[in-house]
């Protein structure tokens, strides 16, 4: 069933090249709830594994980290900039590297496989374009949060899923990254006080 990873990599790929920070917080739940979707149809049967994966997925990933993500971009005030620099030069890069990452795998793979694999490879290479290009806090821990995401995604690649203790390391270290990116970059205001402090101490 590729429907997940369909709407996962739209989520992906709409935002990259047309969306706003103010944006990134719904694509960020669409990601996750595909990430859900794929999860549900890769297991055989609903055991308590694949509940337990989409509980983590769909109130961690899905509600908690997006609404962290919003709170903090609405309270640090500055007006919405594009995700990745609206040029020619950074979407040819941008495009390049998400072709590469689906001819990556497809010789070795089934279909399915090279999907999520592509998809994996295609998160990757994207939120570390993101890293490079984009100074702006939010547009950083968007990439980072990007970049947890296809570790998740990693998981249907595997033949044997990860043990529930990972499934819960990992959705703790997602929200935990969720939790203090909000709080560093949801109030610029103390950050300005604190250097405009400090350089009055240095003053004679």
């Amino acid at each position: 069933m590729t429907s997940p990873l369909i709407f996962y990599l739209l989520a992906l790929v709409v935002p990259v090249f047309v969306g706003k920070t103010g944006s990134a917080p719904f694509w960020l739940a669409v990601q996750a709830l595909a990430l859900g979707a794929h999860s549900l149809a890769h297991s055989e049967a609903l055991s308590l594994h694949a509940l337990v994966s989409l509980f983590e997925v769909v109130v961690l990933r899905a509600t908690l980290a997006p609404l962290l993500l919003r709170r903090a971009i609405a309270s640090r005030g500055e007006p919405e900039a594009d995700l990745l620099p609206s040029n020619l030069f950074t979407w040819g890069i941008a495009t390049a590297l998400i072709v590469l990452a689906f001819q990556f795998g497809a010789p070795a793979l089934s279909d399915r496989q090279s999907l999520a694999l592509g998809a994996v490879g295609a998160t990757v290479a994207v939120a570390l374009l993101l890293l490079s290009t984009n100074e702006a806090p939010a547009a950083q821990l968007v990439a980072v949060l990007f970049m947890e995401n296809a570790i998740a995604l990693f998981e249907s690649l595997l033949a044997e899923p990860w043990p529930l203790p990972v499934h819960g390391a990992l959705g703790a270290i997602y929200l935990l990254t969720a939790f203090v990116g909000s709080s560093l970059i949801g109030d610029p205001d103390s950050a300005g006080l604190d250097i405009d402090a400090s350089a009055e101490g240095e003053a004679p």
